[in-house]
């Protein structure tokens, strides 16, 4: 009788775990419907009836997309979306590569943390101390201060060429040498001094591309390869490639570049800037890395760096946001190390949070970046990642065409760049320079919104109550004043 009971209690728990799984993957599978059918757009009127994925990936042109959700340290869901390469009709699934553009930089950081944290390299010692192949031309415009690997790494080198075109597949490709002096085939200007180091924040890809030739001289190997051999392969990030064009990769595993209907030339373009825009990854790989970052911060991993590398790398170094291969923003008391990219004919985007193991990674094959973040707004409110959710839902007030006519006018933005407010009937339209006409919507009896370009107008009136002025709110204010 005991021994019976002793079969019966390990199958109850193997039912009991089966019956547990089966009841994850529903609640998984319900919410990648949500994320999938109602996405959120940067704004939208309150009410209205949202777009599935599908439908916004056909309003924005976009060929194919891909998903990786990161839930509790583990990634909870992958998937593709539309095609791979449209022409042929190979489906983007969850081991389509697509170029990760400046999302490269976050692995190079990795890399090149890991030559620091085995004492190869002093993050804050001349970088001239570690150049072989090349030295660096210092100049009267960095005022005798040096720059250090730090500064390379969070973009506060004070230096030139904020990023690369890529060339096509029939182009010459320059070394790394040419592109930093600016030589022909290099199609980029030489990288050089703007002002001293250390000043401020100036996005710079030209500085990373000096971290590669660093990364050479230092380790002897071919950049990819070291990367492959002590990053990507011990983070199990083994489908991805800094190679440049890829090798032993089958055609159909790579994505095929678009802008808008059209694929780019080749394909795709080739990058020998490698560390700053020449990884080639996908939503489940990039997953891994976020990841394996997030474990080793809190000291439970270290594939490859350690507690303490990690977190010098997630420490804004400078700059308020900026650290090395990353930017940190704290969003309601929620601090994410993110980075976006974007390479000709792509886009990606990915956010992991410091705490807590949850994360999100989008990438296209298309130059759209908007999709992309309305994707993480759906993924953010369906898994209640905080302070990533940042669409706005709007209400559209009453106001009297009395009331409207008195915006209708022209308001200079800049020195001969135009927004002229017009009305037909009681609707406001905006239109830039000469850009499409647009509608615009009230929210507020002086401020109105729209919804295609993601912006808001606010009217201002004088002293004397007459208006002249408005503010347009995209990317920031700016200010217009009335000239007619």
């Amino acid at each position: 009788m005991k021994t019976k009971n002793l079969l019966i209690l390990p199958l109850f728990i193997l039912l009991s775990q089966i019956r547990v799984n089966a009841q994850s993957a529903d609640s998984i599978r319900i919410k990648i419907k949500q994320v999938e059918s109602d996405i959120l757009p940067m704004m939208y009127v309150d009410g209205d009836k949202l777009m599935t994925l599908e439908q916004r990936m056909a309003f924005y042109k976009v060929k194919g997309l891909s998903i990786a959700v990161i839930h509790n340290y583990k990634i909870e869901w992958a998937k593709g979306y539309g095609f791979a390469n449209d022409s042929l009709k190979i489906p983007v699934t969850a081991h389509t590569l697509f170029q990760a553009g400046s999302i490269s930089k976050s692995l190079n950081s990795v890399g090149v943390l890991k030559l620091m944290q085995e004492k190869k390299i002093d993050l804050y010692s001349d970088i001239n101390n570690y150049l072989i192949s090349w030295k660096f031309p210092y100049d009267s415009l960095s005022k005798g201060k040096k720059i250090n690997m730090a500064n390379l790494l969070s973009h506060t080198a004070g230096l030139s060429v904020h990023g690369f075109g890529g060339y096509t597949v029939n182009d010459p490709v320059p070394s790394v040498i040419q592109v930093l002096n600016g030589e022909k085939p290099a199609n980029s200007p030489a990288v050089r001094s703007m002002y001293a180091p250390g000043l401020k924040y100036e996005y710079s890809g030209g500085g990373v591309t000096i971290s590669q030739l660093i990364v050479m001289d230092i380790t002897h190997q071919p950049y990819a390869q070291y990367m492959y051999n002590n990053v990507l392969k011990p983070l199990n990030m083994t489908e991805s490639t800094y190679e440049q064009p890829p090798v032993n990769v089958k055609p159909q595993i790579l994505a095929v570049a678009y802008d808008g209907d059209k694929a780019i030339k080749g394909q795709h373009h080739i990058y020998p800037e490698q560390a700053a825009a020449g990884l080639w990854t996908n939503p489940t790989d990039l997953s891994k890395y976020i990841i394996e970052t997030q474990l080793a911060y809190e000291g439970k991993s270290h594939k490859v760096l350690d507690q303490k590398s990690t977190q010098i790398r997630l420490t804004p170094y400078i700059d308020k946001i900026a650290a090395l291969g990353c930017f940190i923003y704290d969003v309601d008391g929620v601090k994410y190390f993110s980075h976006e990219g974007e390479d000709a004919g792509f886009s990606a985007i990915y956010y992991g949070s410091v705490q807590g193991g949850n994360g999100v990674v989008v990438m296209v094959n298309s130059y759209n970046n908007t999709l992309m973040k309305e994707v993480v707004n759906s993924v953010a409110q369906v898994y209640h990642f905080k302070g990533l959710n940042t669409s706005s839902a709007k209400k559209i007030i009453a106001v009297p065409d009395s009331v409207l006519q008195t915006y209708t006018g022209d308001y200079e933005l800049e020195p001969g760049f135009i927004l002229t407010i017009s009305r037909e009937g009681s609707q406001l339209f905006g239109k830039a320079g000469k850009q499409t006409k647009l509608p615009i919507y009230p929210e507020a009896k002086n401020k109105f919104f729209s919804i295609m370009a993601n912006a808001e107008v606010e009217f201002v009136k004088n002293d004397q109550g007459v208006i002249s002025e408005l503010i347009l709110y995209q990317g920031g204010e700016h200010p217009a004043k009335r000239i007619k």
